[in-house]
């Protein structure tokens, strides 16, 4: 299950503790929050807090609704175990949004030991996973019981304003070009579109995503071969011909553009494909925009000035 490999990098990471009774707080764009120990901000470059001082770290990951009972039956014993956590106590937890169960214990991971605390919380909407990590010389910082009396005011919301979805992305978008944000992922990728429709078909409307890529950059003679293999993963799409293909500056960074034409999965009809991959040091931006082929000559311009208004953080 996909989710399953996500859940896997939950257990590398983490929190701390509790403050007096407040309001929860929500870290930007997370539908999950809870208030957070003294010491803990919201973190940069992910959905949760941290604590830099004691080294503690608070990820707050959401999966899909029907993650729970397997969670709560086997699979996050298992994962535990594959991460490395020996588990100490595991105790139900009753949440405002539902059932939810609370493991602490301890990791031994990278040579390093750490003090885990780990919620797994179901609501209607989704599985939530907050996961606390503390090295093993602050253990004493922070009470299981002040831990599980934060962790106790877990609570969610419908959605994040889309102005704080955007700054959780590491990059700003300062020209959107008559396109409006559809869906933000957060910390990695916003998808835009235009047109009224939440359903987003791309046979009714465009569609333009842009999402960040960490992890090594290729080399300059493997580029081409990286983004077309990027562009072949794309999904809503079938029986794509390139008519472009090669390196372009893009921000003053070394990039690739792809230009294709292809056919839309659902309905057949003809597609045009842009892609630009902006490479940097520790990996890469992609922009892909696509449309139906008769409005493609406007949207291309308008995708450009997207592309052209991207600013890494």
């Amino acid at each position: 299950m996909a989710w399953m490999k996500r859940l896997a990098g939950v257990f590398l990471l983490a929190l701390t503790i509790p403050a007096a009774a407040a309001d929860p707080v929500f870290p930007p764009g997370s539908r999950v929050g809870l208030v957070p120990p003294d010491g803990f901000v919201a973190g940069k470059a992910y959905p949760g807090f941290e604590n830099r001082d004691k080294n503690g770290i608070l990820l707050i990951t959401e999966l899909p609704a029907s993650a729970y009972s397997d969670l709560e039956e086997r699979v996050a014993d298992q994962q535990l175990r594959q991460q490395g956590v020996t588990v100490e106590t595991r105790e139900p937890l009753t949440l405002a949004t539902g059932p939810g169960f609370l493991v602490i214990g301890r990791q031994e991971a990278g040579g390093n030991t750490f003090r885990r605390w780990i919620l797994f919380g179901s609501t209607p909407q989704f599985t939530a996973v907050v996961s606390v990590q503390l090295p093993w010389t602050e253990k004493d910082a922070y009470s299981d019981d002040a831990m599980r009396a934060s962790l106790a005011t877990f609570a969610t919301r419908a959605v994040a304003p889309v102005e704080e979805q955007l700054s959780s992305l590491p990059f700003t978008v300062r020209d959107l070009a008559g396109f409006r944000v559809a869906r933000v992922m957060s910390g990695s990728a916003v998808l835009l579109t235009d047109g009224n429709l939440d359903a987003l078909e791309l046979a009714e409307q465009p569609l333009v995503l842009i999402a960040a890529g960490p992890g090594s950059v290729p080399h300059a003679g493997d580029r081409d071969r990286f983004s077309r293999g990027l562009l072949a993963e794309t999904p809503g799409i079938k029986e794509i011909r390139l008519t472009r293909s090669e390196p372009l500056r893009i921000g003053g960074q070394q990039g690739h553009e792809i230009v294709a034409e292809a056919k839309d999965v659902k309905t057949n009809g003809d597609i045009m494909v842009a892609q630009w991959i902006r490479f940097g040091g520790s990996g890469h931006l992609r922009v892909l925009g696509m449309a139906r082929k008769e409005n493609w000559h406007d949207i291309f311009a308008r995708l450009r000035a997207v592309r052209d208004g991207i600013d890494l953080r």
